[in-house]
């Protein structure tokens, strides 16, 4: 496990607090945007990030996500810049665990080892690849822990026993729990019945501490996650809306916003509020 999501897990756990992490992706609207997007959550209070890398083909998120993708692309996100994003993010904060979200292609295009170290050396601590399982994660995982990267893996809500055996004993530094089934997003919230029964199943086979995700939106999903055992929750679709709330394109005659333009934040000052509300809020639910 990576020293920085232990001492955080360690601290938490000695304040009595759960771990609050916001999702953002990188280069939405711009890459400079993402970037105080970044330093008003970790202000705000956020313990730990986890930072999308913009692909066209998001299969495991929903629209808010997926819309995100797509409109970093149109305003010049690129894997490269995305790198050097991280490399300023972890200069700013040296002991912020940062957790990577990054669709399997990436790795394929790039080399598995090229890869992980491109973004070990600019100071992630884990990635997730949403579109690659377990059963599939060996030469992944091999690559990740050459470059000491921690590989992470989802836990489905209702995955078989084998797979969570698996789940457990490849992820390192935390294991992404799923709330409910599905792909990201609040239109779907997450389901607060089962809770206890999805993150006990997960602990039994001693795993990494359990982060819970998908259609975490309000601070009583996180009290609710916390309260199952869970040792915090991570928020996507929530974080998204706000931004894409203060964010205009270009649109045609009709009103629809034209494809390739990118988009800009019409009052940061706004922007920048409502995401230190959030944040505060889901924040202050992690307390036990």
């Amino acid at each position: 496990m990576s020293p920085r999501y232990e001492n955080l897990f360690s601290s938490l756990h000695e304040r009595g607090e759960g771990a609050f992490v916001p999702f953002i992706m990188l280069g939405d609207p711009t890459p400079e945007d993402s970037l105080k997007i970044v330093r008003t959550v970790v202000a705000a209070g956020a313990d730990a990030l986890e930072l999308g890398v913009p692909f066209s083909d998001p299969v495991a998120d929903g629209p808010t996500i997926q819309a995100s993708h797509l409109r970093a692309l149109d305003g010049g996100a690129t894997v490269d810049n995305a790198l050097e994003l991280i490399s300023t993010i972890r200069t700013e904060f040296p002991e912020l665990p940062i957790g990577m979200l990054i669709y399997g292609n990436v790795a394929f295009t790039r080399g598995f080892d090229r890869f992980y170290t491109e973004f070990a050396q600019a100071g992630a601590d884990s990635i997730l690849l949403p579109d690659v399982p377990v059963r599939e994660g060996a030469p992944f995982i091999a690559a990740a822990q050459k470059a000491d990267i921690d590989p992470i893996f989802i836990a489905p809500a209702r995955a078989a026993e084998e797979t969570l055996k698996g789940v457990a004993k490849s992820s390192q530094g935390y294991i992404y729990a799923i709330s409910r089934d599905g792909v990201t997003g609040t239109e779907k919230q997450s389901e607060t019945l089962g809770l206890e029964e999805v993150v006990s199943n997960i602990q039994r086979f001693d795993g990494p501490p359990v982060l819970l995700g998908f259609g975490i939106s309000e601070p009583t999903h996180v009290q609710d996650a916390i309260a199952a055992g869970a040792a915090g929750a991570i928020t996507g679709s929530a974080m998204t809306k706000i931004i894409d709330r203060h964010v205009s394109r270009e649109t045609d005659t009709d009103g629809i916003p034209l494809e390739g333009t990118p988009g800009r934040i019409d009052n940061e000052t706004a922007l920048h509020e409502e995401l230190t509300e959030f944040v505060s809020r889901m924040k202050a639910a992690t307390q036990k």
